[in-house]
């Protein structure tokens, strides 16, 4: 008997692998066949607690009886305990006094962000009015809307997707140099990531964001850390930039803020900057909505044990010890890693000739992870896997890679 497959209802903005998953928990997923695979992305670090964590789950089963969303023409019993909560736990990270602005993805938060800056440049620092430029760095990840893509230089990202948004000036990521060189009267703000995920977790030089930071402060510029993928314990501290002593003015938060159950975003910076935006000039329907406020508070109290940041430092030794011996032994070209959080690159003339055929690889040998840049793959495992678990996908990789 012939069968018809049925063609999918869905746009096609993406390549999955070959896997359906029906069920998680904790490190590992299950497909609709019953089998079971190790995660090593986790929600591109939304996970960073596994999936189905008990309070987090708690948090929002005992929030789905009570009431879910009033908008913002209303406050909402938890709006406030969520505010304070996470200005309590990010605030002392930060330069400044700061507020909350919460909203709902990532891609919010940063043109939340961008809006923030701009509006701050004209009516305090005294920029001419649709003047203020922006500086962004080379290889870049910030979201996808036409604003973001405007300043990316993927052109997946960006092709046929113009006109563009003016106002970014995009330098070579890591250099100090180039960056002070972009900065000029007009300049209110430097967006950077503090490891660049997307790119395939590119940490740059130890003495990077202490220098960005002093040309900021200097020329009275906003230093902006997207902390959206780096953020909430992924590099073994609750900020990345806390690795350089380094405090920025805003700092974007998503993807862990809502543990992987619904998306909560937020910009935490100082008040003078969060400020400049009154009663009207910004807002969102669900942004801080009581289920999103009750899950990330409950992600900020994990948080504040220091637990997740802890386990993120250790596993990622241990990822790092079983990485280096790839390396060495030539199974891989490179790696990359901050905390649990890793970019490999694929040996040419050895094995699998690209990320995406060596994920396929893991996928076989029940190993969940994502490709990016052609060659590159990245592992961004639960902050709450075992040890035991880890090796496991570290033999399956070794594996993968003979």
């Amino acid at each position: 008997m012939t069968t018809t497959a049925v063609a999918s209802a869905l746009a096609h903005n993406y390549h999955p692998l070959p896997v359906t998953l029906s069920s998680g928990s904790g490190s590992w997923v299950t497909d609709v066949d019953g089998r079971r695979y190790l995660d090593l992305l986790a929600g591109y670090s939304a996970l960073n607690f596994g999936h189905g964590h008990p309070a987090l789950v708690g948090a929002a089963h005992a929030q789905l009886d009570r009431i879910t969303l009033t908008s913002r023409a209303f406050d909402h019993d938890l709006l406030e305990p969520f505010a304070a909560a996470l200005a309590g736990l990010v605030g002392p990270l930060l330069a400044g006094t700061p507020l909350v602005l919460p909203m709902n993805t990532g891609a919010e938060a940063v043109e939340t962000a961008i809006k923030a800056a701009r509006k701050w440049g004209y009516e305090v620092k005294g920029v001419p009015d649709d003047r203020a430029t922006i500086v962004v760095a080379d290889g870049n990840f910030h979201g996808r809307t036409t604003t973001i893509v405007s300043f990316s230089d993927d052109p997946d990202a960006r092709r046929h997707f113009g006109p563009f948004t003016p106002g970014f000036r995009s330098v070579p990521y890591g250099d100090a140099a180039a960056l002070a060189a972009a900065i000029d009267e007009t300049t209110v703000a430097v967006l950077l990531e503090p490891v660049q995920g997307e790119q395939g977790v590119v940490v740059p030089p130890a003495d990077y964001w202490p220098a960005v930071r002093a040309l900021c402060t200097s020329a009275d510029v906003l230093l902006i850390a997207d902390e959206i993928q780096s953020g909430l314990g992924r590099t073994g501290t609750t900020l990345a930039v806390e690795t350089w002593g380094v405090q920025p003015d805003l700092v974007t938060l998503g993807k862990a803020l809502g543990g992987g159950i619904v998306p909560v975003s937020a910009v935490v910076g100082r008040d003078d900057v969060l400020g400049v935006l009154t009663a009207g000039t910004h807002g969102s329907t669900f942004g801080g909505n009581p289920l999103a406020c009750a899950v990330g508070l409950a992600v900020v109290d994990l948080l504040s044990s220091g637990e997740p940041q802890a386990a993120a430092r250790v596993r990622g030794e241990q990822l790092g010890t079983r990485l280096d011996v790839l390396v060495s032994s030539g199974a891989l070209a490179s790696v990359r890693r901050i905390g649990l959080w890793a970019g490999l690159d694929v040996a040419p003339g050895s094995g699998p000739a690209t990320g995406r055929e060596l994920c396929e690889r893991l996928l076989a040998r029940g190993v969940l992870a994502k490709d990016t840049h052609g060659r590159t793959v990245r592992l961004a495992p639960p902050l709450t896997i075992s040890a035991d678990d880890l090796d496991t996908a570290l033999d399956a990789l070794t594996d993968a890679l003979a």
